[in-house]
C-alpha cells in the first residue's frame, strides 16, 4: 500500500467514465471505418457492411448525446458535483504552474510548481488531485466532444446546411472539420491510453479510474512517517518495458498514417454509399496500427471493469466471512466479532481492510 491509493471518481462518475469510453471507442472504430474504408475494409465487413457501419456510428453518436445530456445537468444541479466542477475550473495558479514547468524543463527552475506536482517525491496531501495538465485534458476533451456532436448532427442532415448556406461546399466544409476533430481526438485518446494504461506505477490498468472512491483501498499508516508517497516502493512488471515501447511505436505510426491519409484523401468525404478505392500497403498497415492502439484502449477499459467486478465480489465475500455467526468462538458476546483463535479482533478486522496484498487487492 502507498498513500497514492486515494479514490479518483465517485460511483456515478466511474460508471459514466466507462460508458463514455465505450461510446467514444465505438465512434472511433465506425468513423474511421467510414473515412478509410479501403484500409479498414475488415471493420466495415465486421459491422455489417456499408449500411451497418453507418447505422452503428449514428447510434453511438446519439448515445454520446444522451450521456452528455445526463451528465451536464447532473454536475450542475447536484451540490457535491458542483464542488467537483469548480475544482476543474482554470485558476491563476495553473498559468504560473505552466510557466514554471517551462522554466523547469529549460533548467531555469529548481522544482515544479505545487499545482503541477505529480506522484513521485511528494506526499498525497502535497499532490493536487488534478493538476493543470489534467484540467487541460478535461476541457480539451469536452470542447472536442461538443463540436463533434454538433458537426455530426449537421452532417447527418446535410440538407440543413445546404439550405442555410445555399452551398454544397459549406456542407463538405463541416464534414472536413468533423474529420479534423476526429484526428485531434484520435491523438488525445491514444496518448490518454498510453499515459494511464502504461504508467509504470499502474500498468496495465489504473484501477483508480474504475473503482469508486468509497470502494478504493485506503492508506492506513501514518503519512508523517513517510517522506514521499511511497511510489518508489512499487515494483514494475517485467513486461512493462517492451509493452511501452511497442505501444509507443504503434501510436506514432498510427497517428502519422491517419494524418497522411486524410491529406491525400482531401478531407473526410462521407458519401451516402461507401466506395472502395485503391489503397497503399504501407498506409494500410499504418492506419491499422493506430486502430490496434484504439482496440488496446478498449480492451484495457473492459479489463478494468472486469477487475472492478472481481474485486467487489471478493470484498463482499470477505465481509460475509467476517459477519458474526451468532455464537462467538471464545464464548463471548454473540454480537461481537468472532475469532476462531479465541483472540481479540485485530485492527485489520475492525477497519475492514479488504486487501491481502500490498496494493490492497488480493492476488487472485
Amino acid at each position: 500500500m502507498t498513500n497514492l491509493d486515494h479514490g479518483k471518481f465517485s460511483r456515478v462518475t466511474t460508471t459514466f467514465h466507462s460508458l463514455l469510453a465505450l461510446t467514444v471507442f465505438v465512434l472511433f472504430f465506425t468513423g474511421y471505418a467510414i473515412a478509410f474504408n479501403t484500409e479498414l475494409w475488415w471493420l466495415v465487413e465486421l459491422m455489417g457492411g456499408n449500411e451497418g457501419v453507418l447505422s452503428i456510428h449514428r447510434a453511438a453518436g446519439f448515445a454520446l448525446i444522451a450521456l452528455t445530456g445526463f451528465w451536464v445537468p447532473f454536475m450542475l444541479l447536484r451540490s457535491s458535483s458542483r464542488g467537483n466542477f469548480s475544482a476543474i475550473l482554470p485558476s491563476p495558479d495553473d498559468l504560473w504552474a505552466f510557466l514554471q514547468d517551462v522554466k523547469f524543463a529549460l533548467g531555469m527552475a529548481d522544482e515544479r510548481h505545487p499545482a503541477a506536482r505529480q506522484f513521485a517525491g511528494f506526499k498525497a496531501e502535497e499532490t493536487p488531485l488534478i493538476s493543470y495538465i489534467g484540467k487541460g485534458v478535461i476541457w480539451i476533451f469536452t470542447v472536442e466532444l461538443i463540436l463533434l456532436m454538433i458537426t455530426g448532427l449537421l452532417i447527418w442532415r446535410k440538407t440543413w446546411l445546404i439550405d442555410a448556406y445555399n452551398s454544397q461546399s459549406a456542407a463538405m466544409a463541416f464534414v472536413a472539420f468533423h474529420g479534423l476533430l476526429g484526428i485531434i481526438m484520435l491523438m488525445g485518446v491514444m496518448f490518454h491510453t498510453f499515459e494511464h494504461g502504461l504508467h509504470p506505477a499502474f500498468y496495465p490498468v489504473e484501477m483508480k479510474a474504475f473503482l469508486p472512491k468509497d470502494q478504493t483501498p485506503n492508506f492506513h499508516d501514518d503519512p508523517d512517517e513517510y517522506e514521499t508517497t511511497g511510489i518508489e516502493r512499487l515494483r514494475r512488471r517485467p513486461s512493462w518495458g517492451w509493452a511501452m515501447n511497442v505501444t509507443a511505436v504503434l501510436a506514432v505510426v498510427g497517428i502519422v498514417s491517419v494524418m497522411m491519409a486524410s491529406l491525400e484523401y482531401g478531407g473526410y468525404p462521407v458519401p451516402d454509399r461507401l466506395v472502395f478505392g485503391e489503397g497503399s500497403v504501407l498506409r494500410t498497415i499504418g492506419i491499422n496500427a493506430g486502430i490496434f492502439v484504439l482496440l488496446l484502449g478498449l480492451v484495457l477499459s473492459m479489463y478494468g471493469n472486469v477487475l472492478r467486478a472481481r474485486y467487489l465480489r471478493q470484498r463482499r465475500e470477505r465481509e460475509r466471512e467476517r459477519q458474526p455467526s451468532g455464537t462467538a468462538a471464545d464464548g463471548g458476546d454473540p454480537g461481537g466479532t468472532a475469532r476462531s483463535d479465541g483472540g481479540e479482533p485485530t485492527e485489520r478486522d475492525e477497519r475492514g481492510d479488504p486487501g491481502d496484498g500490498e496494493d490492497g487487492t488480493s492476488d487472485g
